[in-house]
């Protein structure tokens, strides 16, 4: 990929230091995660200290680069301003959603996901969110104790859930007196039951989570599908299981991927220079001979959009 260097350009920011759009007829009208910068990418460095608002210029820049070969819903914050918009996002589904529906249907998953939430438990978000319409999943989750440091159920609560007033009886953890087997079976029971009672929404058969917040390790695994893995091409469960992850902990549940890609949003949360290489050969290697699982995320009807840092996005230009 290259990019052109303009300098002595001024424009305005009213979102994210990038963003990459191209036409993409798969996409659900409905969706409202911003591809508001158009068919140009400009990069700029936000200098401002005070609140951020999506609303408003950042003001004079110096220099830009343009991206030539774009791609559509492709954002590259500083670390800061990713949880920044991400925040913005996640609030503005929650309440077209709750308007829409009376609820709202989020799947996790852990990592370093949970910390980029951050900004939705400070104002205006932590009072103005409808919380009680919150219905909280795991797209994967370690077969350990609740109270383990493997257990995104406790990274989740320590880091997010913990300090806004979901009700519990919304937050959908596993069973983690069960094995492997018996854990992705009954939360796939628990899913079924909530698409018969509306809850969640279904689409073909399969629930359409309002939101899938995902992240990627630097295999391109996502959820807990890991490259070479029988379950990549799992296409009749809802959650299926694992006993031999390659990644500690070896025991896991997992959401399938026609599950992942049934989502009426997918956010795919990458940050850090040591995904650089899985996040170029997803969006840009057309010479790769191993397609990634990252790839296979590809909402049949939904939104794909992708926030990244800049080292994640570090090979995707050349200054």
């Amino acid at each position: 990929m290259s990019f052109l260097t303009t300098l002595s350009n001024s424009c305005t920011l009213q979102s994210s230091l990038f963003c990459a759009q191209k036409p993409n007829p798969l996409s659900l009208k409905t969706s409202i995660l911003p591809t508001h910068v158009g068919n140009k990418i400009v990069y700029q460095p936000l200098r401002h200290n005070k609140v951020f608002s999506r609303n408003r210029s950042v003001g004079k820049i110096e220099a830009s680069l343009k991206w030539e070969k774009g791609y559509k819903n492709v954002e590259v914050f500083s670390k800061e301003h990713l949880a920044v918009s991400l925040a913005y996002d996640v609030a503005q589904l929650s309440t077209k959603f709750t308007r829409e529906r009376g609820a709202f249907t989020v799947a996790l998953s852990g990592g370093s996901l949970i910390k980029y939430l951050r900004k939705l438990v400070d104002s205006p978000y932590a009072e103005t969110i409808d919380w009680s319409k919150w219905h909280v999943f795991w797209a994967d989750e370690r077969v350990v104790p609740k109270d383990d440091l493997e257990s995104n159920y406790k990274l989740a609560k320590d880091g997010f859930l913990s300090k806004v007033p979901i009700p519990p009886l919304n937050v959908y953890s596993i069973d983690d007196s069960l094995p492997a087997d018996g854990a992705a079976d009954t939360y796939e029971t628990t899913l079924r039951r909530l698409v018969t009672s509306n809850v969640i929404a279904s689409t073909n058969g399969l629930p359409k989570f309002d939101l899938m917040l995902l992240g990627m390790g630097p295999d391109g695994h996502v959820a807990s599908l890991f490259p070479g893995h029988p379950l990549l091409n799992e296409d009749k469960k809802w959650v299926s299981f694992l006993n031999d992850s390659p990644k500690q902990p070896p025991k896991r549940i997992t959401f399938t991927f026609p599950v992942i890609n049934a989502s009426s949003n997918v956010a795919m949360v990458v940050t850090g220079a040591g995904k650089s290489t899985a996040v170029y050969t997803a969006l840009e290697d057309d010479a790769k001979t191993v397609e990634l699982p990252v790839e296979k995320v590809s909402p049949y009807e939904g939104e794909l959009k992708w926030y990244l840092d800049k080292g994640a996005a570090s090979k995707l230009f050349k200054e």
